[in-house]
């Protein structure tokens, strides 16, 4: 099943399922306890982010390829840092490069987002899946200058800027993805293919990421972790390449759907 958040035409916020000829159709009640599909086909607006997160968890230098083309020796734990639940941004709306905080760096990471669906603590991998609501495509933007050179040694300045962390186009649950590492991620930018990977070269598969984040700690419904991104990542290219006004930027799994983001200066 494919579930969608969305604005109505009396400015009101629900999600929907997609129906099996694709209508999406009204749900009531709350995607993390009761409820319920109406027959009601949904009145969309503007599609939004399809959870609205307590946390944004994210990991880094989990494909092989990519810490290779990094020149990093591959991790022997999950490398966690965290974004603000305010740098989510919707399907289609634009990634701000920030003007203020001024960045000439900016660049796109595509990633396979998991929406935890219940909460939990202390999962050990065979039950991770378990506490698993579905799937969203994801892009880790990351200022990298802000995240290494102005950053006080922390990645989250460079990554946590308002837009920074768009999801989308939907959830897709865990009936349609019963294994996460059998997907294939590719990331465009106007058009071109920048990134292509299978799951499969994750370093720490999702059972195992979210096994070590509810280590001793509790995973709210709703938080979004992100589970790395591949190589061919803007930085690691010669010369960079670098996000600019005008681009497009879009991250396809199979599977789950095709997040698309435009990229404007910030106002």
């Amino acid at each position: 099943m494919k579930l969608i958040r969305y604005l109505d035409e009396r400015g009101g916020i629900h999600h929907a399922a997609q129906n099996a000829d694709g209508t999406p159709l009204r749900i009531e009640g709350d995607i993390f306890a009761d409820h319920a599909i109406t027959a009601e086909p949904a009145r969309i607006r503007q599609l939004l982010a399809p959870v609205e997160p307590p946390a944004i968890l994210c990991i880094g230098v989990n494909y092989r390829r990519h810490a290779a083309e990094m020149g990093h020796a591959p991790p022997s734990h999950p490398v966690l840092f965290m974004k603000q639940p305010a740098a989510l941004q919707h399907p289609e709306c634009p990634i701000e490069i920030p003007q203020h905080l001024v960045s000439t760096q900016v660049d796109f990471e595509g990633e396979l987002a998991v929406v935890i669906g219940k909460r939990c603590r202390n999962v050990s991998p065979g039950q991770a899946l378990d506490y698993v609501l579905g799937y969203t495509c994801a892009n880790d933007v990351s200022a990298r200058d802000w995240q290494k050179q102005f950053g006080g040694g922390q990645f989250c300045r460079g990554k946590t800027f308002d837009t920074f962390a768009p999801i989308g186009p939907c959830i897709t649950t865990t009936d349609e993805i019963p294994d996460p590492s059998r997907l294939l991620l590719r990331t465009t930018l106007n058009g071109e293919i920048m990134q292509e990977s299978p799951t499969s070269d994750m370093i720490f598969s999702v059972p195992e990421i979210i096994s070590f984040l509810s280590g001793s700690t509790t995973l709210l419904p709703g938080t979004l972790i992100l589970t790395g991104t591949p190589s061919g990542v803007g930085m690691a290219r010669v010369p960079p390449r670098w996000l600019q006004a005008g681009d497009e930027v879009a991250v396809e799994i199979s599977g789950v759907g095709t997040l698309r983001n435009p990229v404007v200066l910030e106002k």
